[in-house]
């Protein structure tokens, strides 16, 4: 019984011996749950992709889609946009009042990322008292004292600046049950077909809501109405992240005693004004360039008085670039994908009627030559809905191998050589500009149409190259050393053969490509890389285009100059000249006189003349100064001959904008817009 037992007692103890090891053995991992993400979460977690990296960033990109928001809303109508910006910034106390959270005082201030220890205050001190006595001695020595920057304030991680951005503008404004999934379902937009847009992504304004709601937490407030609507439509809300659907606080109709029209969207974020400021407004001034013919008014209001700035971008045309067009696909430019999801979406009965439908540049008769180099399986009045996976590769490769004619430019809108010279001129006040608008080119199926204009001189121009480009006419900011524009100025172009001094002179390079597809490069899409040679090759043709018009500008002026220089050095000689002549003649005359010198009629007659003071010197002076003149004249009028240029100097002049409601035609030429009007 005893064994037994023992032997019982020994197994009732061998599970307590594992029990202590338990602990260091590693647990067994949790089955892993397939989990998903709605679009507004990923690009919650992912913000920097869509141009939201810090607060700065995230404050400029918030203005930047507000502001194209409202141009594409306004051009859509064909209405001259007006756009006001306000920005205010939102101190600490006034924004916890705001969300109703009570200031409290400091218990524990060791607790804080701000706190000064009594020794690394002793080192500051003790470093600012070396500094001052630095300075005193330098004063003592008469050496240039340096201005001792202000002691800078300890700021903790968690002190935030936050700033209430409001966008206003006379565009088309939203239909009143639309504006909730227009701004609270992230992918969801109407700009998604294939045709030149200012959006990079589609999401605009939603992303400026997503970062609201993380940084703010507060909603965002939408006022909109459409043309001959009476009344304005006010929505607040926010989103919903994890189901990418929106949460709405209040959705009301309310008096529109202005019959205004438009929208007007405000929204509280975190930002960064100090370190985005220039950026900020690098960006509204290369907007006023673009799109002369809108208005903008820029505010920014913040509690201390002297950091506010009110600028206002005048509008100087009404002439407006056509809206851009909704295109079809290129046959080349298609893949897989798109070709299924076509197939899918198409009304169009049969593989003929669906070619020629679809695609662009595909006529019946190629239709038909297509299908039969398809295959015997192919039948132009086979069901579209009909086709096989394998049947759609086949009809993927075909299009990847056939020669299809390019498409046209139609559906693109540039901003046009007109307003493009009149942004530069208005904003930049140069010496002398040209423009160039190339005809539209092809990169993979997609056409594309590159402007550019090159500026000598200005104001607020510094020395050397300034680049300024231009997407779809929106302003293109950061990563400029990789752009294929920035690169072509600096490397392709021999500006030295163009008679421009490349690090001397204040050179304004500005270039707009536009295309129903930009191939941007980088996450945040902020550069056109230069690796697409139909891009590189056009823009260095514009650009050189404009070089080879300055340049003979700049001869002429070279040659104006010269000509200048040429007459004030002979007029500088002329008394000298006619002093030591009319001595030479009046001795002459005397020897004449005295009858010691005889001198034939001709050379008598003007000796006389001297004698009796009917030819003084003065009367030498005049007639010098008139050979000088006319010599100089008729130089001048050889060298027009020589180069064809046989009319006056001309100057720019602009026609004030018609406000009165006429019917007109304009005939649009390069630099100027006639208008008739009836």
């Amino acid at each position: 019984m005893g064994t037994s037992m023992e032997t019982g007692g020994g197994s009732s103890e061998s599970p307590v011996e594992p029990k202590k090891g338990r602990s260091k053995t590693p647990r067994k991992p949790k089955e892993s749950l397939l989990k998903q993400k709605s679009p507004a979460e990923f690009f919650a977690e992912n913000k920097n992709i869509a141009g939201f990296d810090n607060p700065g960033k995230c404050l400029y990109t918030t203005v930047r889609e507000l502001v194209e928001n409202s141009l594409d809303s306004a051009e859509s109508i064909s209405e001259l946009p007006f756009v006001e910006l306000t920005i205010e910034e939102i101190g600490k106390s006034k924004f916890n009042s705001m969300i109703g959270l009570v200031d409290r005082e400091r218990i524990d201030e060791e607790l804080y990322d701000d706190y000064e220890t009594a020794k690394a205050r002793e080192k500051r001190l003790a470093k600012e008292a070396r500094a001052q006595e630095m300075q005193a001695k330098n004063a003592a020595l008469g050496k240039k004292v340096k201005e001792q920057p202000a002691a800078k304030g300890m700021k903790g991680r968690g002190e935030a600046s936050f700033y209430r951005v409001t966008c206003k503008d006379n565009g088309k404004g939203m239909p009143h049950d639309d504006i909730p999934n227009m701004f609270g379902r992230v992918l969801s937009g109407t700009k998604y077909g294939l045709k030149q847009t200012r959006g990079k992504f589609g999401l605009g304004a939603k992303m400026a809501l997503i970062w609201s709601k993380m940084s703010t937490g507060l909603p965002i407030e939408i006022s909109s109405s459409m043309k001959s609507q009476n009344y304005i439509s006010f929505c607040r809300l926010d989103i919903d992240i994890h189901r990418n659907i929106p949460h709405v606080h209040l959705h009301e109709k309310r008096i529109n005693d202005d019959r205004w029209h438009g929208a007007e969207i405000q929204v509280v974020i975190e930002g960064n004004w100090t370190t985005y400021r220039s950026k900020i407004l690098h960006y509204m001034r290369q907007m006023a360039v673009i799109t002369p013919y809108a208005q903008f008014l820029f505010k920014f209001i913040s509690d201390t008085s002297d950091k506010n700035v009110t600028i206002k971008f005048a509008r100087r045309t009404d002439v407006m670039p056509p809206v851009p067009l909704e295109t079809k696909h290129h046959p080349s430019s298609v893949d897989l994908l798109l070709i299924k999801r076509l197939i899918a979406e198409t009304s169009k009965q049969n593989l003929l009627q669906f070619l020629q439908h679809e695609f662009v540049n595909i006529g019946k008769a190629h239709a038909e030559r297509l299908i039969g180099e398809m295959g015997p399986e192919f039948s132009p009045k086979m069901p579209i809905k009909s086709l096989t996976d394998q049947q759609i590769v086949r009809i993927h490769q075909l299009f990847r191998q056939a020669k299809f004619d390019d498409p046209t430019g139609d559906c693109l809108s540039p901003a046009g050589e007109y307003n493009l010279r009149l942004g530069i001129i208005k904003e930049l006040h140069p010496d002398m500009v040209a423009t160039y608008s190339g005809s539209a080119q092809v990169f993979e199926g997609h056409p594309f149409v590159v402007e550019a204009g090159v500026s000598v001189g200005g104001k607020d121009v510094k020395q050397g190259l300034n680049i300024f480009r231009f997407a779809n006419r929106i302003p293109l900011l950061f990563e400029q050393g990789a752009d294929v524009v920035t690169r072509t100025a600096l490397k392709r172009i021999n500006w030295a053969s163009y008679k421009i001094n490349q690090m001397q002179d204040k050179i304004g390079v500005f270039v707009s490509i536009v295309s129903t597809k930009i191939p941007f490069k980088g996450t945040g899409k902020e550069y056109i890389g230069d690796d697409i040679t139909e891009i590189a090759t056009a823009v260095k043709y514009a650009i050189q285009q404009c070089c080879i018009q300055l340049k003979s500008k700049i001869m002429k002026k070279m040659q104006a100059r010269e000509q200048q220089e040429r007459k004030r050095n002979l007029s500088k000689y002329i008394p000298d000249a006619t002093g030591a002549v009319y001595d030479v003649l009046r001795e002459m005359a005397q020897l004449h006189a005295s009858k010691r010198k005889h001198y034939e009629e001709e050379d008598a007659d003007i000796l006389k003349k001297v004698s009796a003071r009917l030819i003084t010197k003065d009367t030498l002076t005049e007639k010098l100064a008139q050979h000088v003149e006319k010599v100089d004249y008729e130089m001048a009028l050889e060298y027009a001959t020589q180069s064809g240029v046989s009319e006056e100097p001309r100057e720019d002049i602009y026609i004030q904008t018609l406000e009165s409601e006429n019917k007109f035609i304009d005939f649009h030429s390069p630099i100027f817009v006639f208008r008739l009007i009836s």
